[in-house]
């Protein structure tokens, strides 16, 4: 079974040998049994928590993703359409921090177009109950809106009245204990900068705001909202852990065959949605359904969608659908 924690186990049971060799050195002899005692204090903790993880997985094996976190961390990325994009972006982000509200799920601001979404909620306690479904925490509620969101409307800069089509990508992801990803320091390229905007004279004489590179993976990440740098750092490393977490689950997921559970997690190159103005109408390409109460949806009634979106891709026909598709893409690719 797949362990988060094995390979810091491995590293550690690495180090403590050999401070253990150095134990008869008359000069070094004591630092090195101090090093050995805090790195088997750590390793003994490690283990303490993988042991607690086999345990939850063997528990879970059956259950939905959406029991495993709690916390969720939510990007928009404007795409296709210049200011009209970046806009959308914003629409889409107020869209969702309108229905958190009403969910009386907690917020916190990371970066720009960057939310971490936090708690639970029991407004979905009867549906849950009537359709066997976990809409519950905060990742189980946006865990499907991950895509790429189109819409199309006139601008208000538009003067000759022409519609327009813009999009904007939406990441969802989980917020993973710090202990769940190994990152380490020499993979990482920090740079520094001034934040500038809100927050007094600090934000522009310090260099507060955070840009954190991860070497090996490309995978770039920042973090201005904090004032100061500290506070930036880790929200730096909580986004890029999030991320990581999510590539080397796609992998375990894949090689384990749980087509089930990567079912809906949505490449940000999938087109999942449209918003259609002069129609009044949303449609989700995923599931084959429209609403057509786009003005409440953009001020944050969107429960209808998160409902039919998790009993769709929760249904075990779904899985098993999705598991046929990617057996037989599996063997067309190795026909060619």
């Amino acid at each position: 079974m797949f362990n988060p924690y094995q390979q810091q186990i491995d590293e550690l049971t690495r180090l403590v040998t050999e401070n253990e060799l150095l134990l008869t050195d008359p000069e070094l002899g004591q630092l090195a049994q101090q090093e050995v005692e805090s790195l088997t204090a750590q390793k003994n903790q490690l283990e303490e928590l993988a042991t607690e993880y086999e345990t939850n997985s063997q528990v879970s094996a059956t259950a939905s993703p959406a029991q495993e976190h709690i916390n969720c961390i939510v990007e928009i990325r404007q795409g296709a359409g210049g200011d009209e994009a970046a806009i959308w972006g914003h629409d889409l982000l107020r869209m969702y921090l309108r229905f958190a509200e009403i969910m009386g799920i907690k917020v916190e601001y990371l970066d720009d177009l960057v939310v971490k979404f936090k708690g639970r909620t029991h407004l979905f306690s009867e549906i849950n109950q009537a359709q066997g479904l976990n809409i519950e925490t905060a990742y189980s509620i946006f865990k499907y809106e991950s895509g790429v969101h189109r819409v199309q409307r006139v601008p208000a800069t538009e003067s000759a009245g022409r519609i327009h089509t813009s999009t904007a990508s939406v990441a969802v992801l989980p917020e993973v204990h710090p202990q769940a990803v190994v990152i380490r320091d020499d993979e990482l390229d920090w740079q520094f900068m001034r934040a500038g905007g809100a927050g007094g004279q600090n934000v522009n004489k310090v260099n507060s705001a955070v840009r954190l590179t991860h070497v090996p993976s490309g995978i770039a990440v920042s973090a201005r909202q904090e004032r100061t740098q500290g506070a930036n750092r880790e929200i730096a490393l909580g986004m890029l852990r999030s991320q990581l977490w999510e590539m080397q689950e796609e992998k375990r997921l894949l090689a384990e065959g749980e087509v089930r559970s990567v079912i809906g997690r949505a490449n940000r190159s999938e087109k999942i949605r449209t918003f259609n103005f002069p129609q009044n109408r949303v449609t989700d390409h995923r599931i084959n359904e429209s609403w057509h109460n786009l003005d409440q949806i953009m001020e944050g009634d969107i429960e209808d969608i998160i409902v039919s979106l998790h009993a769709h891709f929760e249904k075990p026909e779904t899985a098993e659908a999705a598991q046929a598709a990617t057996d037989q893409t599996a063997i067309d690719q190795t026909a060619e």
